[in-house]
């Protein structure tokens, strides 16, 4: 695994500070951003690409593409990936994203209009198509595979995690780099806002469930995993932390009119319980979508209440939006992470900030500190604004001994 975010470039790192109920969200302080009602986000405030990529040229790449960049690299050396390694095999990238670079558009756009077509800049270019970071990441670190791209809202790394194992499930590939990243930019900010679904700065709370939440806060991330065929993972040794059992994706046209009630999020999780041959009541704990959207948190503590039927209130709940904001294409990706560290501490964090639990929602074991608990396959949501459920179903590897 490999992660990049506001709370440590590490799976463990960041797994510890959620477990602290350490919050990323601080004052958005760069220029521009005085007009807006919303002055907190989870962005990353000291990326240094840099540290990561040493004497390397980083001028053809924007920030999407220096986030993809690194943690790949992250995750390649976490998985023993060497260049030796990657010259021998053919190595995939699946990469899931909201927005892409969509600061480079904007800025390529701009600068074409306003300035002039001579001040756009031919590098920039480059970087304005959504695959971009996906190609340039293949590119640095000589990934041969596949090279794909999913763009369907905040829910693509997830999606991204369940298209690559299909990949691998068909043959089609033995090994695939696969997750998600967006940046932080005034232009996802600004239009979040002007869409009504960041929170205000007064009463308001980007706390999933709270009975005061009125949106999310945007945060930034980039998380990849290294998912691999299984005899081809034990041949070559690899240290295998989890196991993909099953995923399943859908969509809800209708997500918008009321009396839906997470109809697509019900559909998705028994998708992905048939595609994994598990039962609900082997599901030990939730990584929820939830991030302070009124309805969005609304639609999955119900589905939760359709799907296990009365017995909700018995398998243990997490959001992690909470502490690291609304990621978009990155945010599954960083609750999958977060689920395999849960298999391997044995603690699953609590949500930050909830102290006023909304009254009218279902009765759901949700956990507001860390907790100890004993994950053997957990179950991972994500949902996104206009209709996209993805869950993700990950087990504990079997005994290899």
């Amino acid at each position: 695994m490999g992660v990049i975010s506001s709370l440590g470039d590490s799976p463990a790192l960041l797994h510890s500070a959620l477990c602290q109920g350490r919050t990323a969200l601080h004052p958005v302080e760069e220029p521009g951003f005085d007009d807006l009602n919303c002055r907190q986000a989870g962005h990353i405030s000291a990326f240094h690409p840099e540290a990561y990529l040493p004497e390397k040229n980083l001028r053809p790449l924007d920030r999407t593409g220096q986030l993809v960049v690194c943690a790949a690299k992250l995750a390649l050396a976490n998985s023993g990936w060497t260049a030796d390694k990657l010259a021998a095999r053919d190595v995939g990238l699946v990469l899931g994203t909201m927005f892409g670079s969509v600061h480079t558009i904007s800025k390529f756009d701009r600068h074409a209009l306003v300035q002039g077509p001579s001040y756009a800049s031919p590098m920039d270019f480059a970087n304005t198509v959504i695959n971009a970071a996906a190609g340039q990441t293949a590119i640095w670190h000589k990934l041969r595979g596949i090279n794909s791209t999913i763009a369907c809202g905040s829910t693509s790394g997830l999606v991204a995690l369940g298209y690559a194992t299909d990949l691998i499930r068909y043959g089609h590939q033995t090994a695939v780099l696969a997750g998600g990243a967006d940046e932080f930019c005034f232009e996802s900010f600004c239009g979040f806002e002007r869409a009504g679904l960041l929170y205000g700065n007064g009463e308001g709370r980007p706390v999933p469930f709270h009975h005061r939440r009125t949106g999310f806060a945007l945060g930034e991330a980039a998380g990849l995993l290294m998912l691999e065929d299984w005899e081809a993972a034990v041949s070559r040794g690899a240290n295998i932390l989890a196991e993909i059992r099953g995923y399943g994706s859908t969509y809800n046209p209708a997500s918008d009119q009321a009396g839906n009630e997470g109809d697509a999020i019900v559909r998705a999780v028994q998708a992905a319980t048939e595609d994994a041959v598990l039962s609900l009541v082997e599901i030990d704990c939730i990584s929820a979508s939830a991030n302070g959207s009124v309805n969005l948190d609304r639609d999955e503590a119900f589905a939760v209440k359709t799907l296990w039927n009365g017995y909700s209130s018995l398998v243990p709940i997490t959001a992690i939006k909470s502490m690291v904001g609304e990621t978009l294409g990155a945010s599954g990706v960083l609750q999958a992470i977060d689920l395999i560290e849960t298999m391997r501490t044995g603690q699953l964090p609590g949500i930050a900030g909830l102290d006023q639990f909304e009254p009218t929602l279902p009765s759901l074991d949700i956990c507001r500190h860390e907790r100890s608990v004993r994950v053997r396959s957990g179950l991972v949501n994500s949902i996104g604004f206009d209709g996209h459920a993805c869950a993700l179903l990950i087990s504990e590897p079997p005994d290899l001994n």
